[in-house]
């Protein structure tokens, strides 16, 4: 029997393919360890998503590599994103390791170790009956889509996922029942973009439906909603939020700059206005709705005054929860030949101030429930 380890980096999404990965694995018989160097192959699932991100994943990937010359480690498989955007150049840079599969090739994970001799080629059980054995977390994780349409300047994402793609609902809700039957408490709805859900299947079906029948269909007590472009967060969708005790009042909802000025060179669909407009909508129609989002400082031109245009929108809007990034420019999107012209540790100072006034605001806003 193959044993083999499986390293996954970057986003839940990502978290998602490794567990299809893992079940597809396990169904044609190999067995995953926990520790790598009792693995006879090493399976790194790559983030390409910044600069950060792709060094983690070379730092795995010479790291299962290290294994292999130690002689227990038979083969090293690097797949996902990072392999899909750059596979010719890891292909030089990483000689040692046996088989590269970018997001367009997964589908030949298991054919590849098929070919070498290390993977029998009949199921040994159906696909996704087990993904592994031992206590599974009650937190997890249902990618109801793939790839993204959005044009936003600093972004690689489409680069590396493709065009938006959603899956079919009966499928969405059988994978849920198979989560719930591992005995997952709460699922976590996630996609590039959840609200363009359905959008591209042209058979009236979009995110409302979605959750309607995952309510209807199990019983998992929360299901809760990732990311959301506002474009699509429609009165239906809240009303849909607003009258199910089982889902989250939650919204994650990428802002990315408080002034117009950013956002129009981040190419973002949104400005001040249709952004207040737009949360004043929803805390109407969902009570006591959390709402996170997520900023961007250090965007090429950002001045000190566009940033203080940030801070003074984050204190207005009363957001619960705001992540915060320092800009990375990434080759092959249209930012990237914009002038880095904000010094890294400007960014940093900036990002770090976000966080402090942040942290005011959120314990502001958790103070509402106490006692409750």
């Amino acid at each position: 029997m193959l044993k083999f380890g499986l390293v996954t980096l970057g986003c839940d999404k990502n978290t998602v393919d490794s567990e299809r990965y893992l079940a597809d694995l396990v169904a044609h018989g190999a067995e995953p360890v926990q520790n790598l160097g009792d693995a006879e192959v090493i399976v790194v699932n790559t983030c390409g998503f910044i600069d950060a991100a792709k060094a983690e994943s070379i730092e795995a990937i010479v790291d299962a590599a290290r294994l292999k010359e130690d002689g227990q480690v038979k083969a090293v498989f690097a797949i996902g994103c990072m392999v899909e955007r750059h596979k010719s150049e890891l292909l030089d840079a990483l000689p040692e390791v046996d088989v590269f599969l970018g997001n367009s090739e997964t589908d030949r994970l298991v054919p590849e170790l098929v070919e070498r001799g290390l993977l029998g080629g009949s199921l040994v059980e159906h696909p996704g009956v087990r993904l592994f054995g031992g206590d599974l977390p009650h937190v997890r994780y249902l990618k109801i889509s793939e790839g993204c349409d959005h044009g936003c300047a600093f972004c690689a994402i489409p680069l590396m996922r493709g065009k938006h793609r959603s899956f079919a609902l009966p499928d969405l809700v059988r994978e849920a029942q198979l989560l719930e039957a591992q005995g997952a408490r709460e699922i976590n709805l996630v996609a590039q973009d959840l609200a363009h859900y359905g959008r591209d299947r042209r058979d009236g079906t979009a995110l409302p439906e979605l959750l309607e029948a995952l309510v209807r269909e199990t019983s998992i007590p929360w299901l809760r909603n990732m990311y959301l472009y506002s474009t699509g967060i429609t009165p239906r969708l809240l009303e849909v939020i607003a009258a199910n005790d089982r889902i989250v009042r939650w919204l994650d909802t990428p802002m990315q700059h408080g002034s117009d000025a950013v956002l129009a060179r981040m190419r973002r669909p949104e400005r001040q206005k249709t952004i207040r407009e737009r949360l004043a909508s929803y805390r109407a129609i969902v009570p006591d709705l959390a709402v996170r989002t997520s900023v961007i400082v250090g965007f090429p031109g950002e001045t000190e005054s566009d940033f203080l245009t940030l801070c003074d929108f984050l204190e207005e809007m009363q957001f619960d929860r705001v992540g915060v990034f320092t800009y990375s420019p990434q080759e092959g999107t249209r930012a990237f030949g914009m002038d880095d012209d904000v010094a890294e540790s400007i960014k940093q100072e900036r990002k770090e101030r976000i966080e402090e006034l942040q942290r005011g605001i959120t314990a502001s806003r958790y103070e509402r429930f106490l006692g409750r």
